[in-house]
């Protein structure tokens, strides 16, 4: 199992899956044509997808029944349900994905504007609604410093929210968002622990989308479920 595929056992028996897709997964960018979406997705997981208009909002939506709330405006999905599949999409911006023990998921597009707007904080909010006590987090690709150029008065404000340590420098020595370690302070604050190891930067991977560095119309997802047929000695996938 790769760093991009995730396997954790949850409480009732089975396990959460989480994989952040690439290249070899094609484009699943939600304009794209229907058909080979449609096929695309069956290939990760062959199930009714949730999938939003991602507006960078701290907007969350919670999914009860299979494909609720496919294509609404929002930013962040929950579901407790063993028969969908959730996704976030993104070519630069952070997908997340989130799960409790007691087999709650939730998965969130985090740009620096939702980062901002708290999006991180009410997904685990909401989390908590449907039972959730002790979420984990795990990251995935998404652009970093190196590539990401940001702009200085943008930036002396979200470190005055989150810390110095979200002020990085480009390749070239410009000032840069580093978006990782904004991620890593938004959870850091509400008790999350995140693992960033399938985080590598969209904006120098040969093998991901992106806007910034590259204007690449595609999409990456991050898409989580629940496999309640898994076996019980399921573990997270080590780098």
């Amino acid at each position: 199992m790769s760093r991009a595929s995730i396997s954790t056992p949850i409480s009732a028996g089975g396990a959460a899956r989480i994989v952040f897709t690439d290249h070899r997964h094609g484009d699943l960018r939600v304009s794209g044509p229907a058909l080979p979406l449609a096929h695309r997705r069956r290939a990760v997981i062959d199930r009714p997808w949730t999938w939003l208009r991602q507006i960078h909002s701290d907007r969350v939506v919670v999914v009860s029944e299979p494909g609720e709330h496919a294509g609404i405006e929002a930013d962040a999905i929950v579901t407790r349900r063993t028969d969908v599949a959730i996704a976030a999409h993104s070519a630069d911006c952070a997908p997340v994905a989130f799960v409790d023990p007691s087999g709650v998921i939730g998965v969130a597009h985090a740009g620096w504007k939702g980062l901002e707007r708290g999006i991180l904080a009410r997904t685990v909010e909401t989390m908590a609604t449907q039972g959730a006590e002790a979420p984990q987090a795990w990251l995935g690709p998404c652009i970093h410093p190196a590539a990401y150029e940001f702009g200085a008065d943008d930036l002396d404000r979200l470190a005055r929210r989150f810390g110095d340590e979200v002020v990085g420098r480009t390749h070239i020595g410009k000032p840069a968002l580093d978006l990782p370690a904004a991620v890593s302070a938004a959870l850091e604050e509400i008790g999350v622990q995140v693992d960033t190891a399938a985080s590598v930067c969209t904006g120098q991977s040969h093998s991901h989308w992106s806007h910034r560095a590259r204007s690449d119309e595609g999409r990456q997802a991050g898409v989580v479920w629940i496999d309640p047929e898994a076996a019980p000695e399921a573990r997270s996938a080590q780098p």
